[in-house]
């Protein structure tokens, strides 16, 4: 059975074999910009982060012994880099993503781009990158970094220029608000200029005084309306993948929400981790979902299976969903391992594993054996 698989089958059997799939790593909290959607750096906040937050960042040896912890748990194939901030703005950042390297693992990184070095990138051989763009055009693209200028938008073209011409294909992502939300179209367009991977729509999910940044009444009807199938019709001429299916499953959420979670499910528990770069350990990326803490003797591999852990597990497979899961920011990665565990299990044990309808027993408790 592939690792893959017997992650699924965990949900069903309740007996989980493996260490995470991913681990997705904080490396800094500082940032060189300021997206308006962002809940830490982001100027419409109505309470700024302290700056003695943004000033922490994690160590490179401390990540170095992270790791060896996890991978002897079995299983792990990937590490994502980011922060709470531009992973580029680290210092030792490539001596970071040249310890994953080392390790042979599939190395992602989340970054605006404006602060690396593309030809370090090239030669560490980054295998992804998920490029923030937020924009099709220089007004859009400042519009959503207010603190960014020409320059900025400039330096992003050059950098993608440079990887489009090294045969790099890397992801564009483009979280849409008010201020941009009228460029679906031109974004797939400028995905393919730039021979882009795949572009990654997300609905902004905001909050904290983010609110501000939210599309309208009007521009979410345009987009239900012309405004998707505009983009989809420019993805399938020019061949670029998207995800707009799932970027209008948020838009027909509603409101605030950005996730029709009760209809997919979350199937992240025995796949992901994320580590802050305080030591903070998190269920997945939303920051209400803690499952304990590094340091003072506790190590990762011992909360994996832990009550906490284990407790969210058992929790979101019975459908007990937080409010903020409403706003889930895996839920590209939820809709795809919902639909591979509902065509691998059937209709069912899928039921069940969504806490689906009042004849869906309760699951297993997952049994951690590592």
């Amino acid at each position: 059975m592939t690792p893959a698989r017997r992650r699924l089958r965990a949900v069903t059997d309740g007996v989980l074999t493996l260490g995470p799939q991913t681990v997705h790593l904080d490396i800094t909290n500082a940032c060189n910009t300021d997206c308006i959607t962002c809940w830490d750096h982001s100027p419409l906040l109505r309470k700024a982060r302290p700056v003695a937050w943004k000033r922490q960042r994690a160590e490179p040896a401390q990540l170095h012994t992270l790791l060896d912890d996890i991978q002897a748990l079995g299983g792990l194939e990937s590490v994502i880099v980011s922060g709470m901030g531009e992973p580029f703005t680290h210092p030792a950042v490539y001596d970071i993503l040249a310890d994953v390297k080392r390790r042979g693992l599939h190395l992602t990184v989340i970054t605006n781009l404006v602060a690396a070095d593309a030809d370090r990138i090239l030669q560490l051989g980054v295998d992804q990158l998920l490029i923030g763009v937020h924009g099709a055009s220089q007004d859009a693209y400042l519009a959503f970094h207010p603190s960014f200028g020409p320059a900025h938008w400039h330096r992003l073209h050059a950098m993608l220029h440079r990887f489009r011409d090294a045969g790099r294909r890397f992801k564009h992502v483009q979280v849409i608000a008010a201020c941009n939300a009228h460029e679906l179209a031109e974004m797939v367009e400028f995905a393919d200029r730039f021979h882009a991977a795949q572009v990654n729509f997300k609905l902004a999910s905001l909050s904290h005084g983010t609110e501000a940044a939210l599309i309208t009444h009007e521009q979410r009807a345009r987009l239900l309306g012309d405004g998707l199938h505009a983009a989809q019709n420019r993805s399938r001429a020019l061949g670029v993948p998207t995800n707009l299916d799932v970027l209008e499953m948020q838009l027909r959420t509603g409101g605030e929400h950005t996730a029709p979670i009760e209809e997919v499910g979350c199937f992240l528990g025995p796949h992901y981790a994320r580590v802050a770069v305080d030591g903070t350990v998190l269920y997945c990326c939303n920051t209400e979902i803690v499952v304990g803490k590094l340091g003072d003797g506790v190590r990762f591999s011992g909360l994996w299976g832990g009550p906490a852990w284990q407790s969210w597990r058992l929790r979101l497979l019975r459908g007990e969903y937080a409010d903020s899961c409403r706003q889930c920011g895996k839920l590209n990665q939820n809709v795809k391992l919902s639909e591979r565990f509902r065509a691998l299990f059937g209709e069912d044990a899928w039921r069940r594993a969504t806490g689906r309808g009042a004849e869906a027993p309760p699951p297993h408790p997952l049994r951690v054996i590592a």
